[in-house]
């Protein structure tokens, strides 16, 4: 009897045991996804090798495409940074959204001067979102989510009521204000709210060759390159926040923003990447600074350079999700904030950075026609995303918020202008929801509207210059938008009409107000 109540009392042991171990198991393959969303900045739709590119080597986004899902028609918020940005974490498009074009908020002072900034914190950021506004973080904080933003923020300035940590983000290191993020050896970053100082000089971003420099020696071009690469900097604390934030120790997933700088110009890239493509791309004729930002000796080679690098670092991401084995519970949305820049030495042409786009000054960053605003997006999440899979559904960044609260398991804000494209994701495009038209306003460059209603693109230029007049495009048959048919679809051109007059709500910040649209 002695021996058979031991046996049993083992036994009841080892079930206890099992059943422990059944149950956290259960409550690991029962968590919540963890959300990573990259946002590239300035990469044009053709930089990809998966979207055709063929001079810029990415094979790790490549194999991300590859294991899950390549979107043809997503589109950003607004050509430019702030105004995109805010509309991917607020849901809103440019109609309805606080932020519509970059406002530097000038009539604090000398905004421009980077020594001054320096000095004085005050001159630092963009003008705020309003205090209490509700974004991405904030709501997934709200469902169990620990949150971060690693890179570029602009949404705030320092010692206002929208830095980061106050929108939502338990964790921020980077850039607050993007005009400092004009050079990537900075004297400081920050983390959370406050600096972080790195081994930089003070080498303003609009500082040039000496005068009697040689532009054809690679020497004369050392002093643009320091000691702390922010960008390191930025991945080593991503990492490190990943690791202290392991939702096998702590039950808990995490929403990552990583907000990455790269590949807006200046053209500084690390060394290495540079001599590979200076290599393969051969000798090249210098840039010399005079389309804005720092100087460079070979302006093709480094900017391939800062692609290449950015998807060696999503490599070694990836590579760390794995090793942590929670790679298999993560969703990782890979995009761009608006389409390639035509300054500061890049050479979009060159590249084709545009793909199928024309992506030269007036059609790519800065205008609404499909090389400013369409931009590359990739979703990988093993299991649940259709590998080597590809979605022609149309999208934009205001669909983003409504997706990942429904990842999440949040309630949806409320007066928000997107759609959830998780269907999508999961392969069931039948039960997706269509936008019956997508809305931009954009108070800069002129000013301009444009709206996409199934394969018809409807834009206006110059609103500033009074011009209220309509160009139509056949996306089906013109991708390029060349061949206005205005003229021919009177119909639709006044149902796009309809579209800008309904969608556009004046602005509260007078910076962005249009008055040839009756504000």
């Amino acid at each position: 009897m002695h021996l058979l109540s031991k046996t049993c009392n083992q036994l009841l042991a080892l079930f206890f045991v099992l059943s422990l171990s059944l149950n956290c198991s259960a409550q690991q393959t029962t968590l919540k996804p963890n959300i990573i969303y990259i946002l590239a900045d300035d990469l044009g739709y053709g930089e990809l090798g998966c979207y055709g590119q063929n001079r810029i080597e990415t094979p790790n986004i490549d194999q991300l495409a590859s294991e899950g899902m390549m979107f043809t028609q997503h589109y950003c918020g607004a050509p430019v940074c702030a105004p995109s940005r805010c509309m991917l974490l607020t849901g809103k498009h440019a109609g309805h959204a606080q932020i519509r074009g970059n406002d530097e908020w000038k009539e604090r002072g000398d905004v421009w001067n980077y020594h001054a900034q320096i000095q004085d914190s005050t001159l630092e950021g963009q003008r705020p979102l309003k205090k209490g506004t509700v974004t991405i973080a904030s709501s997934l904080k709200k469902a169990g989510y620990n949150t971060a933003i690693i890179g570029k923020w602009g949404l705030g300035a320092p010692h206002t009521e929208a830095t980061p940590l106050q929108m939502g983000f338990d964790f921020f290191v980077g850039y607050n204000c993007q005009r400092q993020a004009h050079t990537y050896y900075p004297v400081h970053l920050y983390k959370n709210d406050k600096r972080l100082y790195l081994e930089n000089d003070t080498v303003a971003p609009v500082e040039k060759l000496s005068p009697n420099a040689d532009p054809l020696s690679k020497e004369s071009y050392s002093r643009f390159t320091l000691n702390d690469y922010s960008a390191d900097v930025m991945f080593r604390e991503l990492q490190s926040f990943i690791i202290d934030n392991d939702p096998k120790e702590h039950n808990k997933p995490f929403f990552m923003y990583w907000a990455t700088p790269i590949p807006h110009v200046p053209l500084q890239a690390p060394e290495r990447w540079v001599n590979y493509y200076v290599s393969k791309f051969g000798d090249e004729k210098p840039y010399l600074g005079n389309k804005s930002y720092f100087p460079n000796r070979y302006p093709r080679a480094a900017y391939a350079a800062m692609v290449s690098y950015m998807d060696e670092q999503i490599g070694m991401l990836i590579r760390q999700l794995k090793a942590m084995d929670i790679y298999d519970n993560t969703l990782i949305v890979f995009t761009s904030d608006n389409g390639p820049t035509y300054n500061g030495g890049s050479d979009s042409p060159w590249f084709n950075s545009g793909g199928p786009f024309a992506s030269e000054y007036g059609r790519g960053k800065g205008f609404t026609y499909e090389g400013g605003i369409r931009v590359p997006m990739i979703a990988s999440w093993p299991g649940v995303i259709p590998e080597n899979s590809e979605s022609n559904h149309i999208s934009a960044f205001w669909d983003v918020l409504p997706t990942f609260c429904e990842i999440g398991g949040c309630e949806v804000p409320e007066n928000i202008d997107g759609i959830s494209f998780l269907p999508v994701l999961k392969g069931k495009e039948k039960q997706q929801n269509e936008h019956d038209f997508l809305y931009w306003e954009f108070p800069s460059y002129g000013g301009q509207q444009a709206v996409r209603m199934g394969n018809w693109k409807g834009i206006r230029n110059n609103i500033f210059k009074d011009n209220l007049k309509l160009e139509l495009y056949d996306l089906k048959n013109d991708i390029r938008e060349e061949n206005d048919v205005a003229s021919k679809y009177p119909k639709i051109v006044k149902q796009m009409e309809a579209i800008m007059k309904k969608e556009h709500e004046p602005a509260n910040n007078d910076k962005f107000k249009i008055k040839q649209l009756g504000d």
